[in-house]
């Protein structure tokens, strides 16, 4: 037989659990939402995307479900994508 208190502790996990999975999978969909926008050369949507992301990221660091040094790393990676971008289309241009 199980505690009481355990099953309460259990029940208080899954809660969690099932919020951060559902907050890191909305951070995880901007994500590949800018790296779409990226791939098809689309800049105002890229634009807003990234926004979007880093957003999110910071929004899940804040919250413990990532580390704050992956959110930083990842804005790092997804700003210098984005500014890749507006050079390849600055040079087109």
């Amino acid at each position: 037989m199980i505690n009481r208190s355990a099953e309460k502790r259990e029940r208080q996990n899954r809660v969690r659990r099932m919020r951060n999975r559902a907050a890191k999978s909305t951070m995880r969909t901007a994500i590949k939402k800018f790296d779409a926008a990226v791939v098809a050369g689309d800049k105002d949507s890229a634009a807003s995307a990234l926004a979007l992301s880093l957003k999110l990221l910071d929004a899940t660091a804040s919250k413990g479900i990532i580390h704050q040094n992956t959110a930083s790393r990842k804005k790092s990676r997804l700003q210098v994508r984005f500014n890749k971008l507006n050079d390849q289309a600055a040079v087109q241009a």
